[in-house]
């Protein structure tokens, strides 16, 4: 009898139907134990024991598959081809030789790139020993970032309250981050003038853009103020001018290389708007297969740019099909990853079967329009080159003082551009941009005259590099050779639960949270932060991968530094932090003013000075004379789009009324409106809500706000009032006990009764375990563990999926309808894995005769109650 160890169930009901009866295929639902989240789990002074706990629900799993493993003459570990699943595979081993279930069966290791029939099989022909230089650099990278989460975030909580965890890799992204803003709050616009020119000889008009002036060579910011672009525009008008040359380069453009995880992430981004987190789960998909063809795509996790020659032929053979012989080059096309450390023998992400093409699947929607995205790469990779015409034409008058240029291309034959061309990032608008040679040209002659049609002068200002996106941050991360491409969509999505970022139109942007980890890490614990140091850990890291490097000497290497780094930042003083980051962060929280009057000057005294402090609840700017002065405001820069108003607090006007003043108030917590109603002492007060910039408040925008909550009518089924308010979780409706969000406060002000009761309603049928059982938003099947129900349910903070008692959140951007079980079971089989172990109850005692009640023993201490430890992660 021969065992099959997989990841997911959808993997192992396809490679089951490949191998036959002789065959059990089990899965293990991805990793079966980790290193508990509590001090402890690394020792360092034990050369670096780690102790692992396998959760409860793989722990049932893992005693299925030992008593099949009992039974068998082969064990074959089938987990996925990376580092990863290579740990995997030695998780499950030694959990299943602690069991004893290994006895005198051969223990195989195999992988495959696809999911296919051809694949399964060559890979059980060619079985190996699992590579201990793989699980040994996935256990350094475990204990590394097990050692800075649970090391370095205890300081971060003490020293900065309000921050929520350090990372290895995570930090040195989020300094990505903050680095850019920093850079565009300094960036200083430059006036410049372009000179453009319609201009015909004996031809239909083209546009021509000024080169020289006054006999000197013009760039793009040489013309810097109205007058000059006059000048300019006063020589052409006044110039007679003759096409000095005429000049045609033919030129070639190749195709991209196929996808490698980075790139498809990037390109996913650019071309569908998705975050990384959504392509991958989306990838993972394609790759297990949707049906019983198999798998739809190769392995996901790859760096690799290498194509196998039946995928090329394939590829060859469609584009020979599709689009003719003349798209198809005369040798295939081989690529290789620049990135350093490529795992070069992982294909490159393409389809498992090129004549598969899209529009002959039907899929998920997101499935679907990610599958045409790989597809048409792969297609485009092995095409021909697109050839272009591209040409340059110099106008000039007589005296050689003034000359045009113009530029374009023409596409003679468009080659791989019939199927795909890469999407571009957003550039920085510099005033040295290329110029624009799209445009088309008509047919002109040397030594024709130009004659000038019309002119035009237009301003401009450089601005400054856009913020990163998605796209342009995985690049960068990849460029810098920080973390690898398997992690990006993790790393992005914890900088976003931790509220280090916000994401507004697919662009980052640093939260003052943020900004203030990021300011501690670079005084206190700078070398571990550098983008060099993480890099060149990086590469450490792959030469243990490689058998080049002990994995124990990294980390006594690593270790060494930075537990002395944090035993010394442990005896820092608040008082000296805080200075520390009110030099590094001066700039942004305390601006020039233009009046040239101290920035750092409290606005409500006039005498204290103003600097960051810190309470429980995170850290904000207030007065030195606190408690004489009260001032405080949040973090944010206070000409900040969100901060507090210029100067502090104001008065708004009067209420028409009661009379009474209205008050616009920065607070640590926030920027808030105050009124005191006649005849009492308790002010009224209002948050603002969010959007609405306290610079631009008006009295009429906070009477609006002071008068809430309001009523919006009695409830046709019990007659009680609904209402409609702003609270913390946000603008709401609210009846008998019951909350439900609205969209955002503009309804909180307009909100009718219908809407109301609709959306009191569907909060009632989402909500669980109160009363009658909430109706599911979609059933998913049963769970293949137990065949209980898995099912889709709507949550107070969004959808999740649920199975018996485990919940877990569905990931941002999923809708509930496009849920799937395959999608369902590695988000349950985390989020148990995540769940404390149950307590095993104490055996029943048998019952006694009855006597007298003992004295009482005096009850034992507790120990004190510890701070749940930060999850390590890169």
């Amino acid at each position: 009898m021969n065992l099959v160890v997989v990841e997911s169930p959808a993997k192992a009901k396809t490679i089951n139907k490949y191998l036959g009866p002789d065959y059990t295929v089990l899965a293990s639902y991805g990793h079966v134990r980790d290193l508990p989240s509590k001090d402890g789990s690394v020792l360092p002074d034990e050369d670096f024991a780690m102790s692992w706990e396998v959760d409860a629900k793989a722990s049932k799993r893992l005693s299925e598959i030992a008593e099949i493993a009992k039974k068998s003459d082969r064990i074959i570990l089938a987990t996925d081809p990376d580092r990863e699943g290579e740990a995997i595979s030695w998780h499950v081993l030694e959990i299943l030789t602690k069991k004893k279930a290994v006895k005198d069966a051969t223990v195989q290791r195999v992988t495959f790139n696809a999911i296919t029939r051809s694949a399964v099989l060559e890979a059980m022909a060619a079985p190996r020993d699992i590579d201990m230089e793989l699980v040994e650099a996935y256990l350094a990278r475990r204990a590394l970032d097990y050692l800075v989460g649970f090391t370095l975030s205890p300081v971060l909580w003490r020293k900065l309250p309000g921050a929520r965890s350090a990372g290895r890799v995570q930090s040195v992204a989020l300094r990505i981050v903050v680095d850019r803003e920093m850079e565009i709050e300094k960036f200083k616009a430059q006036e410049y003038w372009s000179v453009e020119a319609d201009l015909a000889a004996d031809s239909p008009p083209f546009v021509a853009r000024l080169v020289k002036h006054a006999g000197k060579r013009v760039q793009r910011l040489d013309i810097v103020s109205e007058a000059m672009a006059g000048a300019a525009r006063d020589a052409i008008n006044a110039g007679t001018f003759t096409i000095n040359s005429v000049e045609k380069k033919p030129v070639k453009r190749s195709p991209s290389p196929p996808f490698m995880t980075s790139t498809l992430q990037q390109e996913a981004s650019r071309k569908l708007g998705f975050t990384a987190q959504r392509t991958m789960q989306a990838a993972q998909k394609l790759y297990e297969g949707v049906d019983d063809q198999g798998g739809l795509i190769t392995y996901m996790r790859t760096d690799g740019l290498y194509v196998s020659p039946e995928g090329i032929a394939q590829a060859r053979e469609v584009i020979g099909q599709r689009f003719g012989p003349a798209y198809v080059p005369e040798q295939p096309k081989f690529y290789k990853t620049k990135a350093k450390n490529a795992q070069e023998a992982h294909e490159a992400i393409r389809p498992t079967n090129m004549a598969r093409t899209p529009e002959t699947l039907r899929l998920e929607s997101d499935l679907q329009r990610l599958y045409e995205l790989i597809w048409k790469r792969t297609i485009a990779s092995q095409m021909e080159s697109a050839r272009l015409d591209r040409t340059t034409v110099e106008i000039e008058e007589p005296t050689g003082q003034t000359a045009l240029r113009a530029t374009g291309q023409v596409v003679t034959f468009d080659g791989f551009m019939a199927v795909y061309e890469e999407g571009r990032d957003e550039k920085q608008k510099t005033g040295e941009d290329d110029e624009d040679d799209t445009t088309r040209l008509p047919a002109l002659k040397e030594g024709a005259s130009a004659k000038v049609e019309a002119i035009r002068t237009e301003q401009h200002f450089t601005e400054p590099p856009p913020r990163y996106s998605e796209a342009t941050l995985v690049k960068k991360l990849e460029e810098l050779g920080i973390g690898r491409p398997s992690t990006y969509a993790s790393i992005l999505t914890t900088l976003r639960d931790r509220e280090y970022v916000r994401v507004d139109k697919n662009r980052f942007y640093p939260e003052d949270k943020g900004r203030l980890v990021t300011a501690f890490l670079e005084q206190f614990f700078r070398k571990w932060v550098e983008y060099d140091f993480t890099a060149a850990l990086e590469t450490r890291l792959d030469e243990v991968s490689a058998g080049d490097l002990n994995w124990k000497v990294l980390l006594r290497d690593f270790w060494t530094d930075f537990h002395a780094a944090t035993s010394a930042a442990g005896e820092l003083r608040t008082t000296a932090i805080l200075d520390a980051l009110n030099e590094s962060l001066g700039p942004h929280i305390f601006p020039q003013k233009e009046d040239g009057s101290d920035p750092r000057e409290c606005p409500l005294c006039h005498q204290g000075q103003l600097s960051l402090k810190t309470s429980r609840f995170g850290a904000f700017i207030g007065c030195s004379r606190y408690p004489e002065c009260k001032y405080t405001r949040p973090v944010a820069s206070p000409d900040a789009k969100d901060g507090g108003a210029e100067g502090g607090d104001r008065e708004l006007g009067p209420d028409p009324v009661t009379g009474q003043p209205v008050h616009l108030k920065i607070g640590r917590f926030g920027p808030y409106v105050e009124t005191t109603p006649p005849g009492e002492e308790k002010p009224k007060r209002s948050s603002l809500p969010k959007g609405w910039s306290p610079a631009s408040l008006e009295l009429e925008q906070a009477l609006r706000l002071l008068a809430l909550p309001r009523e919006v009518g009695a409830h046709p089924e019990d007659g009680k009032m609904i209402t409609a308010g702003l609270g913390r979780y946000g603008p709401f409706v609210q009846h008998a006990g019951t909350y439900a969000n609205v969209s955002d406060i503009e309804e909180v002000f307009e909100v009718g009764l219908n809407r109301a009761v609709a959306l009191l309603a569907e909060k009632r049928a989402g909500r669980a375990g109160r009363g009658s059982a909430a109706a599911p938003l979609k059933e998913l099947g049963n769970h293949p563990e137990d065949e209980a129900p898995v099912q889709v349910m709507a949550g107070r903070f969004g959808p999740y999926v649920k199975w018996g008692k485990v919940n877990a959140t569905l990931p941002k951007g999923t809708a509930p309808e496009d849920m799937t079980l395959e999608a369902a079971l590695p988000l349950l089989a985390e989020r148990a894995a995540k769940a404390p172990a149950a307590k095993k109850k104490a055996p029943a005692k048998k019952a006694a005769a009855p006597k007298k009640a003992a004295a009482k023993k005096p009850a034992a201490k507790k120990a004190p109650a510890k701070k749940k430890a930060a999850k390590s992660e890169e």
